[in-house]
């Protein structure tokens, strides 16, 4: 373990002497879009820190479909955030969890040895820079894979639930995609928050959906939750294989729509979907709000009292060392997991 090392003056790059910090670390890296294919696992340059930045010893990092939409630079217009015509970050991976090895001089919240998650830039390597206000302690009883399991998944889910849907208890709550990594906290969220909870998956995870507090599952092989009876006060759809007509059937007369899914033309994306909905949203009863999460330390703060609590625990499909990089986010790409996958380092 290595001791505090704080940075001096304002300039990035800045390190004491006394760090025992390497100069390079193993990452996985992306020159080009494309495929898994085009993933290489190199020697590069630890990244140095801002004066307000942490240094962390990776020890583990979720996969998320935003780092196999970036890997592939789809949808084409996102090309505009992530850099034309390669991406401007080399490194993927935002849901970290590790050891703090390094503080920027400005750095008040963390020391050398604490162990944290939460979201950086260039996750899938040894070490990542990130800001002390992106992190919170990492929950005693978790280990850092749980950990790294949950900021994306879990803040979107309580965004989307408590935010966008304004959820009270009693309500009923319909998730497409229970199984999946956003879906296995929003069932748990939702059921944390009081509400009678409805989980939509595939038949060999419909014991997996009501293990983690589903009132009611539906087999989306055998029914099909927008032509049946049910009616829901929230819809939170993280699939997409509806029209948002069809979703809208099955919620009450003003129930609350959230499309979250990045199911779209390579083009464009799902921005025509999202489009639809806010044009759509005015002129009927039922509200259509299709949003975009924002990582907050707040809302972490308020997943780890959950956590805690032991009112929700992350799902863990698989685990895959670093090299195995490009198989897991291929695993993602299936469409398949149960959870959240996660690299260990």
């Amino acid at each position: 373990m290595s001791t505090v090392v704080h940075v001096e003056g304002s300039q990035r790059g800045a390190r004491s002497p006394a760090s025992a910090v390497p100069a390079r670390m193993t990452a996985v890296v992306q020159h080009v879009y494309g495929t898994t294919d085009t993933l290489a696992v190199e020697q590069v340059e630890v990244p140095s820190l801002e004066p307000r930045e942490v240094l962390l010893r990776v020890r583990a990092a979720a996969v998320n479909p935003a780092d196999r939409a970036i890997l592939q630079g789809l949808p084409y217009v996102l090309r505009l955030v992530y850099g034309i015509p390669r991406p401007r970050t080399g490194i993927r991976g935002s849901d970290v969890a590790g050891v703090v090895e390094a503080v920027g001089v400005a750095v008040t919240q963390f020391g050398a040895g604490d162990e944290v998650f939460g979201w950086c830039q260039g996750a899938f390597a040894e070490y990542a820079a990130t800001t002390e206000t992106s992190l919170a302690a990492k929950p005693a009883a978790l280990s850092f894979e749980q950990a790294a399991a949950v900021p994306m998944a879990g803040i979107t889910a309580l965004q989307a639930l408590r935010d966008q849907a304004g959820l009270e208890a009693g309500q009923r709550v319909l998730v497409n995609g229970a199984s999946g990594g956003v879906g296995t906290f929003a069932v748990q969220v939702a059921k944390a928050m009081g509400a009678e909870v409805t989980g939509v998956c595939s038949t060999r995870n419909v014991e997996l959906v009501r293990t983690i507090g589903a009132d009611h599952v539906i087999d989306y092989t055998h029914e099909d939750f927008t032509r049946s009876a049910g009616r829901y006060d929230v819809i939170l759809d993280n699939v997409g294989n509806h029209t948002l007509a069809e979703c809208r059937r099955a919620l009450t007369p003003t129930g609350v729509l959230i499309p979250n899914s990045m199911a779209g033309n390579r083009w464009f994306g799902s921005i025509g979907r999202v489009l639809t909905a806010l044009v759509t949203s005015p002129f009927v009863r039922q509200n259509l709000r299709p949003f975009f999460s924002i990582p907050k330390k707040t809302d972490l703060l308020v997943l780890v009292d959950l956590l805690e609590a032991g009112r929700i625990t992350p799902v863990i499909d698989s685990t895959h060392p670093l090299g195995d990089a490009p198989a897991a986010i291929a695993h993602l790409g299936g469409g398949h997991a149960r959870g959240k996958i996660v690299l260990t380092v």
